[in-house]
Order: C-alpha cells, then sequence, then structure tokens
C-alpha cells in the first residue's frame, strides 16, 4: 500500500516537473495610483476604503469593488473614477464613458479618469478620440510613460490609416478628399515628409501654387538633405518667377552635389538676371548665428528681394558708417527704400544687434514696400484678436509687433508674451524673411 501510494505521488510530481507553467494573464484595465493630492485630503478611514477599492480593481473583483465604491457615497471624489472602471472591467462601455466624463466634469485635471476614458476609446475603435484623452494626459503628467506608449501607438497608427486613405483617393481622382485625408494626417504629423510632398503635388495639378510652395518649403525644410524635394521646390520658385528664392534653393542643391551641371546652368542664368554676385561668406554664416544685425538683416532682405528693385533707380543716402560693411550695398537698398531704419546723425549703425521689436518694424516697413510694389500680402489673425502680455498699447513698437503678427510672420510665444527686447538669432530671421516671400503674391499671380 505504501510502495503503491509513494508510486502515484511519484508520478504526480513528474507530470508536474513537464508541464509548461502558463504565465499570469495581461490585466484587462491599466490602473494607476490614487492622485496624492487628492489622497492626502481625505481622512485616513477614507485612504483605507479607497486602497481596498483599488486593490479589488486591480484583482480584477469587479463585484466586491462596485460594493466598496457605493459605501463610499457619489460624494466621494473617486466615486466616479472607480466605477468607470468597474464598468471597464466588466466591458460595459458607454457606462465606464459616462462614468469617466461625469468625473472629469468635476475634476478636469483627474489624469486617472482621462487614462480610463482612453482605454474606452480604445476598446471602442475610437482611435482619435482615444489619442485626444492621452494627450490629455500628458498635457499635466508629461512623464507618463502609459500615455506616451498609447499617444505613440494610436499616432502611428492613425497616420498609417489616413496615408492609405489619401492615396486610394489620390489614384481614383478624388483629388479633395485625398487633400483633405493628407491635411488631416499633418494634423498628427506635422513634419511627415510624404504628406508635404503629396500635397504639394495635388495642388499644383490644380494650379494653386502658393500652398504648394507651402508645402514643398516646409518638407524641404523639414529635410535639407532631400535633393529630389529641394529641386521641386527651386523649379517651382523658378515657374512662378520668385527669381531670388530660387536662387537660394539652387545654391543650397549645388551644395549638396556641385557637379549637378543642369543647377549650375540655372544658378548662372538667375545671377544674371538677378544681378547678384557671389555673396560673402558672411552672408552664409547667417543661419547659424545667435542673433543678427543690421547689416545682416539688410543683406538677407537685399538677397531674398532683390528682384523688387530690378530696373528702379535707387537714390543712395547719406549714410557715414556703412563703408567697411560687408553688406553696405544691401544697406544702401533698404535704407533708400525706408525698409530699414536711417539715424538723424546719417549713421546706420550697421553691427547693431536687432531685437524682435525692431524686427517687427522692419518686417511691416518692407510688407508696406511691398505692397506699393503691387504685391498682395493678406492679413492672416484680425489685429483687434491680438492680445499680447509684454506689449501694453503704449509700447513705442506695440504696431509694427501687432502688424507683424497678424501677418503670422512672427510668433507669440506660450505664455503670450511676445518678448520685444529678445535678439532674434539668424535662423529665425530667414524663416520670417521666406515666409514673407512666400505670402507675398506678386500682381496678376
Amino acid at each position: 500500500m505504501v510502495k503503491k501510494t509513494a508510486g502515484t505521488l511519484a508520478a504526480v510530481l513528474a507530470a508536474a516537473a513537464c508541464a509548461t507553467i502558463s504565465p499570469p494573464a495581461e490585466p484587462t484595465i491599466y490602473l494607476e495610483n490614487p492622485p496624492a493630492e487628492i489622497s492626502a485630503a481625505l481622512s485616513l478611514d477614507d485612504r483605507i476604503a479607497v486602497d481596498k477599492v483599488w486593490n479589488l480593481l486591480r484583482l480584477e473583483r469587479a463585484d466586491k469593488a462596485e460594493k466598496a465604491v457605493l459605501r463610499l457615497g457619489e460624494s466621494h471624489p473617486f466615486y466616479w473614477t472607480a466605477m468607470g472602471y468597474i464598468a471597464l472591467l466588466r466591458n460595459d462601455l458607454t457606462a465606464a464613458e459616462a462614468d469617466f466624463v461625469g468625473s472629469l466634469t468635476v475634476s478636469p485635471d483627474a489624469v486617472t479618469s482621462q487614462l480610463g476614458l482612453g482605454q474606452v476609446y480604445r476598446r471602442w475603435g475610437r482611435r482619435e478620440d482615444a489619442l485626444r484623452s492621452y494627450l490629455e494626459v500628458l498635457k499635466r503628467d508629461p512623464e507618463n510613460a502609459f500615455a506616451r506608449r498609447e499617444a505613440d501607438e494610436l499616432r502611428t497608427a492613425i497616420v498609417e490609416s489616413l496615408i492609405l486613405e489619401a492615396d486610394a483617393a489620390a489614384r481614383t481622382g478624388k483629388t479633395a478628399a485625398a487633400k483633405e485625408a493628407f491635411l488631416k494626417v499633418l494634423e498628427y504629423a506635422p513634419k511627415l515628409q510624404i504628406a508635404h510632398v503629396s500635397l504639394a503635388r495635388l495642388f499644383t495639378r490644380e494650379k494653386d501654387y502658393p500652398r504648394a510652395l507651402f508645402h514643398l518649403g516646409l518638407a524641404a525644410e523639414n529635410n535639407p538633405l532631400d535633393r529630389t524635394v529641394l529641386r521641386e521646390y527651386a523649379e517651382t520658385l523658378y515657374q512662378m518667377n520668385q527669381f531670388s528664392r530660387s536662387l537660394d534653393a539652387f545654391q543650397k542643391l549645388q551644395a549638396l552635389d556641385p557637379s549637378d551641371k543642369t543647377v549650375a546652368e540655372r544658378l548662372e542664368a538667375l545671377k544674371t538676371r538677378l544681378g547678384v554676385v557671389d555673396l560673402p561668406d558672411e552672408y552664409r554664416e547667417i543661419p547659424g548665428l545667435e542673433a543678427v544685425t543690421k547689416e545682416d538683416v539688410a543683406a538677407l532682405i537685399g538677397a531674398k528681394f532683390n528682384d523688387i528693385w530690378i530696373g528702379v533707380a535707387v537714390r543712395p543716402p547719406v549714410l557715414v558708417d556703412i563703408s567697411t560693411s560687408w553688406a553696405r550695398t544691401f544697406i544702401v537698398k533698404v535704407a533708400a527704400s525706408g525698409i530699414m531704419e536711417i539715424y538723424s546723425n546719417h549713421t546706420f549703425q550697421p553691427k547693431k544687434t536687432m531685437n524682435r521689436a525692431e524686427m517687427a518694424e522692419t518686417v511691416v516697413h518692407l510688407v508696406e514696400y511691398l505692397r506699393k510694389k503691387g504685391r498682395t500680402i493678406v492679413v492672416q489673425i484680425p489685429p483687434e484678436r491680438i492680445n499680447l502680455a509684454d506689449v501694453p498699447a503704449d509700447h513705442p513698437y506695440a504696431p509694427a509687433i501687432i502688424a507683424a503678427v497678424s501677418f503670422q510672420l512672427m510668433d507669440i510665444f506660450s505664455d503670450r508674451t511676445f518678448r520685444p527686447d529678445q535678439p532674434v538669432p539668424g535662423a529665425e530671421a530667414i524663416r520670417i524673411l521666406d515666409l514673407l516671400a512666400g505670402l507675398a503674391k506678386e500682381p496678376g499671380k
């Protein structure tokens, strides 16, 4: 009898040893701890009760968790959040959504409820709603790893789906639907090259060249080493008679491939047309400057908008301090045209660092000059809607700053400030003037 029992036990143990142990099942919900700032305000008994509810939720014992939550009462700060997760455990998505939304109505910053709502929408297949929920979490908790991972996965899935939708629409001749889908792609992935390039080609097909240039310009900026995009951008600028900007683009293209004879020929043709001599080394250093000077900005305007002076006799102003400036040719043009300031003592002060307020004034003067030359430049934001925390109405540069922002040529910061005394980096000055060149439509265009 003992031998038989021992033999049976050995067989059981051997079978157990050979059996594959299944890993524990993945939890069906993701649940973070209750927010510490709210828990801290609770009594000790309340905190113990909430901990009990959260432990039951993590054990996925919905019925017991519900009984414990009901004892807390609807007025409890964690009541609706807990009820949402109970409904989520039961896969009752309608009830879960209502509970989480109810919680957020009372406490809009409740990250735990936003995380639950994101899980509800993801199960429902409402990817855009789920992404919005996780982005709300990241606004309040930028380091939240779960929200970050979910948001990245959802954004990728949405973008891939929209690209397929756009490609299918474009192939079947549904241009409007294709553009709409690609534009929506850019809401989720603003720098996605394929979306910008595809939109540019769709707009070109419709002869909507300003929009085509906008997207080609962004594509070239996002990936400066993409020669195909840069060539397309340069050629489109040339076809639209925007020769100064085309020259810039072809020069960048030549730097990427000095052996390209077609590019070299186009560059020579453009230089001849514009009367441009090879730009000095100081000009090429502007993009890397931390703060531009007046001579830097004069050179940028003179080179990028050189075509507006073709055939125009410029009457040189009296300037006593520019003879040694590398940008003196450009300074004469912008000063004579009233685009940049000459001081009462006949100085230009070419080495003076420009701040954002002075840049705004210069840009607005350039807009006014371009308009006199017949260019159309449209206000993008009504000036009366612009309210800047650090630019009161009596600020000496307020009119210029408001105008520059209304054209969307200069940005404001997230705290609604303009920071008028802050220097202007070279890259920002170039971006501002390139934006203006793109907005300034030639007569008849």
